[in-house]
């Protein structure tokens, strides 16, 4: 801010109002079309997607949460303070097997645990009511026993219906326990994917960020937005691609057995 304050000849005081203005438009504009709320169709086609890639059924999503490092916000105490003794607010996030972010929840204090905040989260409530349209319990396969869809996460936040954790005292696991549990860690790492992806395309996550809690808050939904804006498109443009290559193939195919005959 400080540069762009010397190179337009505005105060910063101003540079932080476009910002977080521009963030705010930004989050406005595309939250409705990359963070929609999803059907039972919706869910389904993301547990088949999860189950195709990581072989992981009725798997929903993959979530974790991602401390934001921040400068310590005036007369904050010790609420921001994490146990990595850094400042931080909390981006809490489910994803899908193509990397974008399917619920957010941005800015709960680095003092807490992901369980923690989860269980206060509106994502989190609406999941403990029944309120997020999940599918109800289905076979797996035919014949087998009905289970039901849930979320995958790792061992911060607590065993339910609707979300997954691995079993813990890796000494004394069987065999079955250790496959799901190698099973499930593979389907869960697609949260830390995106984190990574996330922090590789927008370098301001790879530093303490400077500014009010506020317009954190406002960079981190902009940031996230354009992730997920980018990765449908790239998604739109893969699977466009590859119709088209399917129909030169098929005109190929028609012109050699043309040529034959």
């Amino acid at each position: 801010m400080a540069s762009m304050s010397h190179q337009y000849s505005v105060s910063q005081t101003v540079v932080s109002q476009i910002i977080r203005e521009t963030c705010e438009v930004i989050w406005d504009a595309l939250y409705p079309l990359v963070l929609p709320l999803h059907t039972h169709k919706e869910w389904r086609e993301i547990a088949n997607e999860m189950n195709i890639k990581w072989q992981f059924p009725h798997c929903i999503g993959a979530m974790d949460g991602k401390h934001v490092i921040i400068q310590s916000p005036q007369h904050s105490g010790s609420a921001y303070y994490n146990y990595k003794k850094s400042f931080s607010i909390v981006l809490l996030a489910i994803c899908d097997a193509n990397y974008v972010f399917t619920y957010v929840d941005i800015g709960a204090y680095g003092r807490q645990s992901d369980g923690g905040v989860f269980k206060n989260s509106l994502m989190g409530q609406k999941f403990a009511q029944g309120q997020m349209n999940v599918p109800p319990a289905e076979e797996i396969y035919e014949g087998s026993s009905k289970y039901p869809y849930a979320l995958v996460a790792d061992e911060a936040f607590p065993l339910s219906p609707y979300l997954m954790r691995p079993f813990s005292g890796r000494d004394r696991l069987s065999t079955e326990q250790k496959i799901f549990n190698y099973r499930l860690s593979r389907a869960r790492r697609t949260i830390e994917n995106v984190f990574g992806i996330l922090a590789a395309q927008w370098r301001i996550y790879r530093k303490p960020i400077i500014g009010k809690v506020e317009t954190i808050e406002n960079i981190v939904k902009a940031t996230i937005t354009l992730h997920n804006w980018l990765r449908k498109k790239d998604i739109s443009n893969r699977e466009q691609s590859f119709i088209s290559a399917g129909m030169i193939d098929e005109e190929a195919n028609d012109g050699s057995i043309i040529e034959g005959n």
